[in-house]
């Protein structure tokens, strides 16, 4: 069985060993996306004009294939480019080779009937694993898993976390400030080209990731341990709002990122590599944010390779770490201290069924339940146990390209002191 590999990862790896102009890294990043976003629609249109299934082995004939089908579809892609690109690709491919005619055949009937072809189909069900959607339908209903599948299928837009005046880097942008604070625009083009970004004036994390870490309320000048840090979002948000920051992470690779990413910012935080699980500092912290490891459902606006990676069995696999992760975190809060635990993944499992565990066991530990109104906080993001859940269809906005937000969930915790 072929090795599977995270969209970010194979790029950055593919990427390594060419010359591709920054231009064209852009189009093939959007082009692999979109197929892992609308494999099943794109699966579906492309056989009805297959007579049988490509045979074995020939090469990189489907992905060729799904790669102008989703030109074609979704990116307004001319049709004598699409297909002359397709065809191309194939004949530097050895399996592949013998298939170029099948392929111009193929796409050009895409091209004129393909969009037809996809009315009637069933995109949340055909792009989304059936044993995911039926865990949507099951916990949110069947009318609000529709909602998040459709919101998934979506690229995001770019949220901006700034260190200060949102309103002037929105108007710079040309972007929007968002109830929560982060800034908004559309995605597209190199965000180092942006202007404040070799200054350090802000840094990219989605609007539901940057909520976390600011239930901890006013932290300067007090100890916060960040567990699992990297990429380090909200390490930066602790550091920038004046707290004396603990970065936690596993992986030594990931945590040199994060230190990039401070050094960027001119932030500073002690940077640890420990597992989070097993980590005993010898001391105690004023707050303790925990961003566990998990299956990342909310995020496959962002990341639609999850489509494809995540299995049924790792919801178990990852709420057993979370678990430890957690009673650790535990442990590591003062008395009358404060503990933040958030995932940005949909499930259960994950979620409040951990905080629920941890307080059946933790009598020291009390919830402090989130209040409409805070940190920009709707309403509709507050579970009835007064915990944050935002799903992939919040903030909705009349252009496609600027709405939603990612899953995330997060409880705030309190230790008696």
């Amino acid at each position: 069985m072929q090795k599977q590999h995270a969209l970010d990862d194979a790029l950055a790896k593919e990427f390594a060993s060419d010359a591709l102009a920054p231009r064209d890294r852009a189009l093939a990043r959007l082009i692999a996306g979109t197929v892992l976003r609308q494999a099943g629609e794109l699966k579906a249109v492309l056989s009805g004009y297959l007579e049988k299934p490509p045979p074995e082995p020939s090469g990189n004939l489907w992905p060729i294939l799904l790669a102008g089908a989703a030109q074609l579809l979704y990116l307004n892609t001319p049709p004598h480019a699409a297909v002359g690109l397709a065809v191309e690709q194939s004949r530097h491919d050895p399996r592949a080779r013998r298939y170029d005619r099948l392929i111009n055949a193929v796409l050009r009937r895409v091209s004129r009937e393909g969009l037809s072809a996809l009315q009637g189909l069933d995109a949340a069900r055909l792009n989304v694993p059936a044993w995911l959607f039926e865990r949507w339908s099951k916990t949110y209903g069947d009318a609000d898993a529709r909602r998040i599948a459709s919101a998934s299928l979506c690229e995001a837009p770019l949220d901006l976390s700034v260190k200060s005046d949102p309103g002037l880097w929105a108007a710079r942008f040309g972007g929007t400030v968002l109830p929560t604070g982060s800034v908004r625009l559309a995605a597209g083009g190199r965000i180092e080209d942006l202007p404040g970004y070799a200054e350090g004036a802000w840094w990219v994390q989605d609007a539901g990731a940057a909520i976390p870490a600011r239930l901890l309320g006013d932290v300067a000048g007090r100890s916060v341990a960040d567990l699992c840090a990297a990429p380090g979002g909200k390490t930066a948000e602790l550091a920038a709002a004046g707290a004396d920051v603990t970065a936690v992470e596993l992986s030594a690779e990931r945590l040199g990122r994060l230190r990039g990413n401070l050094e960027r910012l001119h932030l500073a935080a002690e940077l640890v590599v420990a597992d989070a699980a097993g980590w005993a500092p010898g001391k105690v912290f004023d707050a303790v944010l925990l961003d566990a490891p998990c299956t990342a459902t909310g995020t496959i606006r962002r990341h639609p390779d999850i489509l494809h990676l995540k299995r049924p069995e790792d919801v178990a696999t990852l709420a057993a770490l979370q678990s430890r992760l957690l009673d650790n975190a535990a442990r590591l809060v003062k008395p009358g201290g404060m503990l933040v635990y958030c995932t940005c993944s949909l499930e259960p499992e994950e979620g409040p069924e951990q905080i629920a565990r941890l307080l059946a066991n933790n009598p020291g530990f009390s919830r402090l339940p989130i209040a409409p109104g805070e940190c920009g906080i709707l309403p509709d993001w507050i579970t009835s146990d007064g915990d944050l859940r935002t799903l992939p269809f919040h903030l909705p906005h009349a252009q496609k390209e600027l709405s939603g937000i990612d899953g995330f969930y997060a409880a705030r915790l309190s230790r008696r002191a």
